[in-house]
């Protein structure tokens, strides 16, 4: 069993290799968990799960206060509530999972808003318990987190094995990298990997050096390619493209390097 948490600065292509990979694993014989942790969720596209899919099997597990208020005994956002903690999720892949490309399996988490929408803590509860009960139970679970460092900062992903941080050349991106870093090794994640994505070229040796420097070991380079940039256009998974085939081979390349480096 291994979690693999992607993460990385918005815009850098964090969605498309998430899915790339949990693609390629599951080809690869895994049984694959794809978990959405974005707020604005659209990793069914890049899995291509397809446009048609009803709206409401997208709406994300942690915005359905129905199920919050059953599983914990309280709502979201309810003042002083007492709930229970460990809620049971068991249940919860069959009931809502979405059967995509390769056999993967797709939930939709969503993510927990704290300022300004009062106490989130029994959906925070619920998130919390549903990662580690898919972490444990899951061949593989490959996690898109929000954009950025704050699913850090809620503790979210602590318990990956792999933090996987896409980076593109760029200073912002490489600031973002870094203070990723930084908070994954506060929160005691063992391996922090770098792909460097959309690389025009050979990668520059001081981006390399600056990302192990940040405590980051780069395992995996991408090139800039137009037909992963038209899927994302169009909201199409790359392999629904004419060309496609060269990214799954690549994603394939990198489910291959990240498994040998996790040993």
């Amino acid at each position: 069993m291994i979690t693999i948490a992607v993460s990385g600065k918005g815009g850098v292509g964090k969605t498309t290799i998430a899915a790339g990979l949990a693609r390629a694993l599951a080809r690869s014989g895994r049984q694959v968990i794809a978990l959405d942790m974005d707020p604005s969720p659209n990793l069914h596209l890049s899995l291509g799960c397809g446009k048609s899919l009803d709206p409401e099997k997208l709406v994300p597990l942690t915005g359905r206060e129905d199920l919050i208020l059953e599983r914990t005994g309280a709502a979201p956002g309810a003042p002083g509530s007492v709930f229970r903690i460990n809620p049971v999720v068991s249940d919860i892949p069959e009931k809502f999972g979405i059967r995509c490309l390769d056999n993967v399996l797709l939930l939709v988490l969503g993510t927990i808003r704290t300022g300004g929408g009062g106490c989130f803590c029994p959906a925070n509860a619920f998130a919390k318990r549903l990662v580690d009960s898919l972490r444990r139970s899951t061949d593989v679970l490959v996690m898109d987190m929000e954009a950025g460092v704050e699913h850090l900062g809620r503790g979210t992903t602590k318990g990956a094995e792999i933090l996987l941080v896409v980076v593109e050349p760029g200073r912002k991106s490489f600031e973002t990298a870094r203070q990723i870093a930084k908070l994954a090794r506060d929160l005691g994640i063992p391996r922090v990997f770098g792909v460097l994505n959309k690389v025009k070229g050979e990668p520059a040796p001081d981006l390399i050096r600056e990302l192990g420097e940040a405590g980051i070991t780069p395992v995996f380079a991408l090139p800039y390619d137009e037909v992963v940039a038209e899927a994302d256009r169009e909201g199409v998974a790359v392999s629904d493209l004419p060309g496609g085939g060269i990214f799954a081979q690549r994603m394939s390349e990198l489910a291959r390097v990240i498994q040998e480096r996790s040993g």
